[in-house]
């Protein structure tokens, strides 16, 4: 097993300063110093260090406030890239992206279930071996790997209570000792939300309230400015409010929860079992193989004006906006995102989320909390994989056995 080996002082410092530019994009001297903590003179010293290693480069000068103007700092694109893993039930995506956040080559989609599958781990180390041989990019430039998966994962130890089980170790170690690059997870909402945070709509809010629609509907809670993860870090689960007396039977074994009502998987057996019925829609004759091309093809028929299409949706966004108004009643948040793979149904959410708030909120409570759609859509867990990684990466561990040694240039 490679020793692991923590960064020194001053290393950490330079790592601090990418960390900050890379969640900015650009800064001056001056917001590096506030950031960091650090004085204006050390924080000149490393930007010159970090310059004359060819990973800062000076991008001009501030827009005019009525002062000196401030010369701005941006990180070198391909100064290091970080690969993200975003999975859910059925599919996993992987791709890289580089020090702007920009993907490198297209995302690579993997039909793997997670459920009942006990070769899932092995079979999620396999691909990414392969992925990352394939980039051709060499490993020490490469930070970590950010993973975002369903299911009650303890970031501590490293593992998932719900999937990808291994009987030695952890997750992390597993895919560690095969890959030999930092490896760190996460809960998908949890990430979702982590990228709206520090790349997205909830960017400088302190008490967000992010929902993450999908095959269930993930919550990520913002409160005070931090991700808020509860005693054992499984807070937020959104999808099991017991909220109808349906007797149906959800995914974690207990009947009427918001999920059975309200997932893209419900939409999806619901527009198959209106189109068996002779529901007129667009819909009709259309030969869909997976449950992710048949939710796809509702969103699509919805934004074009589908009536059939439509109604499911109004339905489904009716019941998130009972379990929002709980959410509103608990927490006063100012802002609730919608963001995940549902989100690409747009604002045909707004309208009976905001319906079932009126009906079901006092007034007072709720008349200060905003809803929008996320910016950052199906793309947020991966983007909250690599915001992962990067959130950590000045105290991140590097394997120093393997070739390159440190993750940094210096």
């Amino acid at each position: 097993m490679d020793q692991k080996v923590m960064p020194d002082k001053q290393e950490i410092y330079k790592r601090n300063v990418i960390k900050q530019l890379y969640f900015a994009g650009e800064l001056s001297c001056a917001d590096l110093s506030v950031l960091t903590q650090k004085s204006v003179p050390l924080t000149a010293r490393v930007l010159n260090e970090l310059i004359s290693e060819g990973a800062v480069v000076e991008k001009g000068y501030a827009t005019s406030t009525g002062g000196r103007r401030p010369q701005m700092y941006s990180l070198k694109p391909d100064l290091l890239y970080v690969v993200s893993v975003a999975m859910d039930q059925l599919v996993t995506r992987i791709t890289l992206l580089d020090m702007h956040n920009t993907y490198v080559g297209e995302v690579q989609l993997i039909e793997l279930p997670l459920a009942n599958n006990p070769d899932a781990l092995a079979q999620l180390t396999r691909h990414l071996q392969e992925y990352i041989r394939q980039t051709g990019i060499p490993r020490e430039k490469i930070i970590g790997v950010g993973i975002g998966m369903p299911g009650f994962v303890d970031v501590t130890k490293g593992v998932n209570h719900s999937f990808l089980k291994t009987d030695q170790g952890s997750i992390v170690s597993y895919i560690e000792a095969a890959i030999e690059i930092p490896v760190l997870i996460d809960n998908d909402s949890s990430l979702v939300a982590l990228a709206e945070q520090k790349l997205g709509a909830a960017k400088g809010r302190q008490n967000v309230m992010v929902l993450s629609i999908g095959w269930g509907i993930g919550l990520g809670m913002i409160l005070n400015g931090s991700l808020f993860r509860g005693h054992n870090g499984f807070a937020g689960e959104f999808s099991h409010i017991p909220l109808f007396s349906n007797n149906k039977l959800c995914s974690c074994g207990k009947s009427g929860c918001l999920e059975t009502e309200t997932s893209l998987l419900v939409v999806a057996e619901k527009a198959i079992k209106g189109l068996k019925e002779g529901k007129v829609s667009m819909l009709q004759g259309l030969t869909l193989d997976t449950m992710e091309q048949v939710s796809n093809a509702i969103m699509e028929a919805a934004l074009k004006g589908d009536r059939f299409a439509i109604e499911l949706f109004s339905e489904t966004a009716y019941n998130i906006g009972r379990g929002v108004a709980t959410l509103i009643h608990l927490l006063n948040p100012e802002l609730i995102v919608l963001s995940g793979r549902g989100s690409l149904a747009g604002k045909l959410w707004m309208a009976p989320i905001q319906q079932a708030i009126n009906e079901h909120c006092i007034p007072k409570i709720a008349e200060n909390t905003a809803i929008e759609i996320s910016s950052l859509g199906y793309q947020a867990e991966i983007i909250g994989g690599a915001a992962l990684v990067m959130d950590h990466y000045d105290t991140l561990d590097t394997v120093s056995e393997r070739p390159g040694g440190n993750l940094m240039l210096a």
